[in-house]
């Protein structure tokens, strides 16, 4: 027995071998066909985790007006430091903001010189402690803070996160359809590849058909052909994403709010589940390549 699964892998090796061209150019479409889908399901995935660190960390932004007085200014200060739970409460003149708006843009930033005056409002940044450690009511504090006179606008990041969470409900949504095409262009691609496999090999099944040979055992290499094909595609396609993670990762990227886009890899769970949708992709397209050559035993 363990002599003829040695054969069966054996032809499916040899089978690849001798149409390698064709294989590789199989693999390497199935690599970028799941590479795609591992990409959106890392992205995803961070991105869930970054919503989730943010959620906890609650931060606020107050716009005040021009011109505000000294007086005025030092009433929002006191009022913002008597808030509960306050970890970090930072003030951005207009200059400031202007800076850190120039060294954002880098080299595009030439035409803010032309801005005259300074269109930006000075701010405090404001940077609550874990929600979870501390009940904080962000709309309350808004209202408390925009009835102040010097005031012009309070934006939270609550107002963001739910914005953004809507956004990744339809990004949810377009993912599974895109993965659903993906995964029919798989086999799509391992089918045809099965059947110009088998048609090159025609003379030498009719041969093993006259000598005996039962349909499955004739079978069972182009099988394995088509769950190796999907398996090192999955592989690469894991590989390929590995190496993007890791060029990600080396940098601190910030969206929005004080939590940064920490890229961690996909979990070990999601790493075998594309591994195994490869391989069941792979025989599924086999399987539909061999049932139009052989009547089912």
């Amino acid at each position: 027995m363990r002599g003829l699964r040695f054969y069966f892998f054996r032809q499916a090796l040899l089978n690849i071998k001798r149409n390698i061209t064709v294989h590789v150019l199989s693999i390497g479409t199935i690599v970028a066909s799941l590479l795609i889908l591992g990409a959106f399901l890392l992205l995803f995935g961070n991105l869930n985790n970054w919503l989730r660190q943010w959620g906890s960390a609650l931060s606020m932004s107050v716009y005040l007006k021009d011109g505000i007085s000294a007086y005025k200014r030092d009433k929002i200060d006191s009022l913002l430091r008597g808030l509960p739970g306050t970890r970090t409460i930072r003030y951005i003149s207009k200059d400031d903001a202007m800076n850190e708006l120039k060294g954002a843009l880098g080299d595009e930033a030439g035409f803010l010189k032309e801005l005259r005056p300074n269109p930006l409002p000075a701010s405090y940044e404001v940077i609550f402690e874990d929600r979870q450690a501390v009940t904080v009511d962000p709309e309350k504090i808004s209202r408390q803070l925009e009835s102040l006179d010097g005031v012009e606008e309070v934006q939270h990041s609550t107002q963001w996160l739910t914005r953004i969470e809507g956004f990744l409900d339809v990004v949810r949504l377009v993912g599974y359809i895109i993965g659903a095409l993906l995964c029919l262009c798989v086999v799509f691609i391992v089918t045809n590849t099965i059947k110009l496999t088998i048609h090159l090999r025609r003379k030498e099944i009719e041969i093993l058909k006259l000598v005996g040979a039962t349909d499955w055992f004739v079978k069972l290499p182009f099988m394995l052909e088509g769950m190796i094909e999907g398996l090192a595609g999955g592989g690469a396609a894991i590989l390929a994403l590995f190496l993007t993670y890791l060029a990600l990762s080396a940098k601190e990227i910030y969206l929005i709010g004080p939590a940064p886009l920490n890229f961690v890899f996909l979990p070990t769970a999601y790493v075998a589940l594309i591994l195994l949708l490869s391989t069941m992709l792979g025989v599924v397209g086999s399987l539909i390549a061999i049932g139009r050559f052989f009547d089912v035993s």
